[in-house]
């Protein structure tokens, strides 16, 4: 069994990192602050980081098959021209929810984007707010799900059939079958149940042999769970309590990067965590991950 490292990868000063992809072609890790309103790209082989300014909140970056990005700012969602800086609008969700904002995002197997919505606010008027949403290639958006607290993490199955997603104020892991011809999603199970010290479930991915690994928000941890038995399989501990997604990276995907937020601990916390915020870097895990996917519009 080869021995499991945590180290910091790159902290920017982030208040609440969150969207962790990793760019294949440039070997780069994206990444979002998200009230911090900022997306960064980092070179784990140079240690340089570029970033460019939003301006709203900005919940996920993914890259676009056509150059550049797609990102979640505010409540729209934009293509980002890097090279520019400059943004076009693609779409707007929740238009009536002037409270709400774009949280996780993710690119399904045919380029479909998938994104989700919460309230903005700690008390919101509304329960159960946000929404998740698919927006296809030719631009049209789709209302996937309706009654969401906090729409977080998203990946799907080896054989495409089904995808996982993560509601996080339901404490659970689901699993939802899915029509990769069509996008629609049906039949929604509960795979895997938090206990009670394991955190609030935020982001994440799966490797290449169909385990799922998940961020546990002020858990401090990251979760490895067979969705196939429900068995959490094991816990990787982050000298971060607020961890808030992951992705797998590096030349061949067999590093984690876990992002983590700083905002919301108090000053003795912040203390005992001088890495809160940080991008964290797990090696030595003895399996891969899987390229992510570009979005097709």
């Amino acid at each position: 069994m080869s021995s499991v490292k945590v180290e910091r990868a790159v902290n920017p000063g982030t208040l609440l990192g969150e969207g962790p992809v990793w760019e294949e072609s440039d070997q780069k890790l994206l990444f979002v602050d998200i009230p911090g309103q900022k997306i960064h790209r980092w070179s784990p082989s140079t240690n340089q980081i570029e970033s460019i300014a939003t301006e709203d909140t900005v919940g996920f970056a993914v890259p676009r098959r056509s150059g550049g990005y797609v990102a979640g700012v505010g409540r729209s969602i934009v293509a980002v021209d890097w090279s520019t800086q400059k943004t076009t609008v693609l779409a707007k969700v929740d238009e009536d929810k002037p409270t709400n904002r774009l949280n996780d995002g993710k690119v399904d197997p045919v380029g479909r984007l998938l994104a989700g919505t919460m309230s903005k606010e700690d008390n919101p008027v509304e329960k159960k707010p946000g929404s998740l949403f698919s927006l296809t290639s030719d631009h049209k958006l789709t209302k996937l799900l309706g009654q969401v607290d906090i729409s977080n993490g998203m990946d799907w199955s080896l054989d495409q059939k089904t995808m996982y997603y993560i509601d996080s104020l339901c404490l659970s892991v689901d699993a939802f079958d899915y029509d990769m011809v069509t996008g629609q999603m049906s039949n929604r199970r509960v795979v895997y149940s938090l206990k009670e010290d394991e955190g609030i479930p935020d982001g994440m991915t799966m490797d290449a042999d169909g385990r799922l690994w998940v961020a546990c928000y002020d858990g401090g941890r990251v979760l490895n769970i067979d969705p196939a038995t429900g068995v959490r399989l094991q816990t990787i501990s982050l000298p971060a309590t607020k961890t808030t997604s992951v992705c797998f990276g590096g030349p061949d995907y067999t590093d984690l990067y876990v992002t983590s937020a700083s905002l919301g601990l108090s000053e003795s916390e912040l203390k005992q965590q001088p890495d809160a915020g940080a991008t964290f870097k797990v090696t030595g895990l003895g399996v891969k991950g899987r390229p992510a996917h570009s979005f097709a519009g």
